[in-house]
């Protein structure tokens, strides 16, 4: 009688499992499959028969089984993780991205018998949220923060204008990319862009760089060379840190903006150019015009239509975006299948001066990328300079983004006595994104001008 009711209360189980959305699978302390629901057959695509007494890991085979596996995590330190994502393969050798949950598996006298692990299929899920990062993608840039919405939304027609562009921002805001998607949509897509980086060229070495020159025009001239206006012809030129070039470079330069036309050195006969000319710096070049080391005619020249880039700190919000967008293409530069990160990490990343822009955010998501062991970024995991001392971390876990974003707030309106204008420049965002922001997170800086 005894028998027939452990049975039936055993079919009442199965039928339990069978019945949630999720799949769920139970493993011994050998690793092998003790019980496989119906919606981890659907998901898998593999049968309950077939899957009973396999290793875990046979069944799932993900990168994850050997150097990670959160089911042997949860079973050696005792604590359940919950909401993982990774990437397994199906029966048919599809790749799909689940999320994990894992638990212990214990007797009815509370002894470890083995492990569960309860799963379900966000393909759909990231689907959604591919379509999202594209709605707030243009070309390779990636970002919500509304003042590049805006820079998104006019470069078509900045594009077909034909007009010069001055792009300003700090270095590694992504003014080459900018250019190049300007480049893309104008009437020049079909022509080839060519970068200068003139800080990097010496006042011997940029005139030449920039206009060619003729066989003898100088010892070792010994044939013609174009220069990169000439190879940009029917194309676009950019012309990065334009607010390094020498006065007698501004001159030579300021003639081809105006008639078009340039002169190789050693030669006298003028060239026709119909490049487009895109230009950038990183310096104020206003300033530059008041202490006259920058022509103010040409500065209002290659000031035709300006567009300033925000630094990343002022673009906070773009950052999980942005680290999203890093994964992919490194996944598939390097054939990995990194499919998130951990909550401690984001806070480090998120709590980051980030001085080098998106291009020092790029080069740590890459330096995650090879220690990472799995297929989750943490903490370690991350350059030294990017965690925390401390227990800054440990007061960030178990908090969203917008609670991190408050307590940044807030401390920097304490230690600022609650003046805005110092908080502000302090957190690297104007004082009309200050205000707007606490207003948001309900901040008062009457009660941190008192604490």
């Amino acid at each position: 009688m005894e028998e027939k009711t452990d049975v039936s209360l055993k079919h009442q189980y199965e039928l339990i499992l069978d019945s949630l959305a999720e799949g769920v699978f139970t493993v011994d302390m050998n690793w092998r499959i003790t019980s496989f629901n119906r919606a981890a057959e659907r998901i898998t695509g593999i049968q309950r028969v077939q899957a009973i007494g396999r290793y875990c890991f046979e069944i799932f085979r993900a990168d994850v089984c050997e150097t990670g596996c959160m089911l042997r995590r949860t079973l050696e330190t005792g604590t359940p993780l919950s909401n993982k994502a990774v990437y397994v393969y199906r029966a048919d050798k599809k790749k799909i991205p689940i999320s994990v949950t894992t638990t212990l598996l214990q007797d009815a006298e509370g002894k470890i018998i083995g492990g569960v692990e309860t799963f379900q299929d966000i393909s759909a899920i990231k689907e959604l949220q591919n379509a999202l990062r594209h709605q707030h993608s243009f070309e390779d840039i990636v970002s919500k923060n509304p003042k590049l919405l805006k820079i998104f939304s006019i470069i078509p027609q900045v594009a077909e204008s034909g007009s010069t562009v001055l792009i300003e921002g700090a270095s590694g805001t992504g003014k080459e990319l900018i250019a190049r998607a300007i480049h893309h949509h104008s009437h020049h897509r079909n022509g080839p862009f060519i970068a200068v980086n003139c800080g990097a060229l010496p006042d011997t070495l940029i005139e030449s760089e920039l206009f060619g020159y003729k066989a003898g025009a100088f010892t070792n001239a010994r044939r013609d060379t174009p220069g990169r206006f000439a190879r940009a012809q029917n194309g676009t030129i950019f012309l990065d840190e334009i607010g390094d070039i020498s006065p007698a470079v501004q001159v030579r330069l300021l003639r081809v903006l105006q008639q078009r036309v340039y002169e190789p050195l050693g030669s006298g006969q003028p060239v026709a150019t119909n490049a487009r000319v895109i230009a950038a710096t990183h310096r104020h070049l206003e300033e530059l015009v008041k202490t006259e080391t920058f022509r103010n005619d040409l500065y209002f020249r290659i000031n035709v239509f300006k567009i300033s880039l925000p630094c990343l700190s002022e673009r906070r919000e773009d950052i999980p975006l942005l680290v999203d967008h890093f994964m992919e293409r490194f996944n598939h530069q390097k054939g990995r299948t990194v499919a998130s990160v951990s909550r401690e990490a984001m806070s480090a990343l998120m709590l980051h001066d980030w001085p080098g822009n998106v291009r020092e955010l790029e080069n740590a998501v890459e330096h995650a990328f090879v220690l990472c062991r799995d297929d989750i970024i943490r903490i370690e995991d991350l350059p030294e300079h990017l965690i925390p001392v401390g227990s800054v971390i440990g007061m960030m876990v178990g908090q969203t983004l917008q609670d991190i974003e408050k307590t940044a707030i807030l401390q920097a309106l304490h230690r600022h006595h609650g003046k805005k204008v110092a908080t502000a420049r302090e957190l690297g965002i104007d004082k009309n994104t200050l205000r707007r922001k606490m207003i948001r997170l309900e901040i008062d800086s009457d009660d941190q001008r008192t604490r």
